[in-house]
């Protein structure tokens, strides 16, 4: 029976709590001698294969729930099998410095989400679901608060279309990053200073450009409620007020301007 007020408080305090266990891991790992990089490159053996499932899910209507549960769990063992075993054949051990090598992290990361995808499909197309994605927009929420939403947001033909652009632009964004912005390395083989350097100024613009789209772009859709509050600040109408006004005395004027049927007879 929580309302709003007692979710964002348990949100704050898990925050809070999440961040001081957080803080006690860190120190854990640091003690143990693993560095952020070996856990960066850990994650992806340990929770890629949560990828693709979840995205069927999301994006595919056959997609059910058995499989995606056995794709999780059945391609995060292969991915750790997979990674024991390319450090142990790499190296001829399995040590904390063996595991944080490429080869085996990349083994193990490449297994996480192909098996896992392979498995969520497979059984999918064995008992698809068939699922019509009503009942999600059927989900009761805490409170009803639809400030900033436009009415369009919840038709079919507009969530539709969003779909196909997620879908367009997350699978053209996947094959740059996955496949062919890698291949872009292979011919110069060891980097010299100078590729390197290309290499890092690269990184660093698409940081910059990622940073201002990430900041302005919200604040650019958002501008509205940003004129709207400045408005109110200074005790002018808001758009909307104003754009209601108009409406009315627009309405006002057909009504008045509108003769009655049996007057014209």
């Amino acid at each position: 029976q929580a309302d709003g007020r007692k979710i964002l408080l348990v949100s704050k305090v898990v925050i809070v709590v999440f961040g001081l266990l957080m803080g006690v891991l860190s120190v854990l790992l640091n003690a143990m001698g693993l560095n952020l990089g070996w856990v960066y490159m850990f994650m992806g053996t340990a929770i890629g294969s949560a990828v693709v499932p979840l995205w069927n899910l999301l994006m595919w209507k056959d997609a059910n729930a058995v499989g995606a549960i056995a794709g999780a769990w059945g391609g995060m063992i292969l991915a750790f099998i997979t990674w024991f075993v390319v450090a142990q054949a790499q190296s001829g051990e399995i040590t904390v410095d063996t595991l944080g090598k490429l080869e085996p992290n990349l083994a193990g990361n490449i297994v996480a989400i192909t098996s896992s995808g392979l498995i969520h499909v497979v059984c999918s197309l064995v008992k698809p679901q068939n699922y019509d994605f009503k009942s999600m927009g059927e989900i009761k929420m805490l409170e009803d608060d639809q400030s900033g939403l436009d009415p369009k947001d919840y038709e079919d033909k507009f969530l539709s279309e969003a779909k196909a652009w997620v879908q367009k632009w997350g699978l053209a964004f996947t094959v740059v990053m996955v496949i062919i912005w890698p291949l872009l390395s292979v011919p110069a083989g060891v980097f010299s200073k100078g590729y390197w350097s290309m290499w890092v100024f690269i990184s660093i613009a698409w940081s910059f450009v990622a940073t201002g789209v990430i900041i302005w772009l919200p604040i650019y859709e958002s501008r509205d409620t940003f004129i709207n509050i400045f408005n109110s600040i200074l005790g002018r109408k808001s758009m909307k007020q104003e754009e209601a006004k108009v409406g009315a005395a627009e309405a006002t004027e057909a009504t008045e301007t509108t003769v009655p049927t049996d007057q014209t007879l």
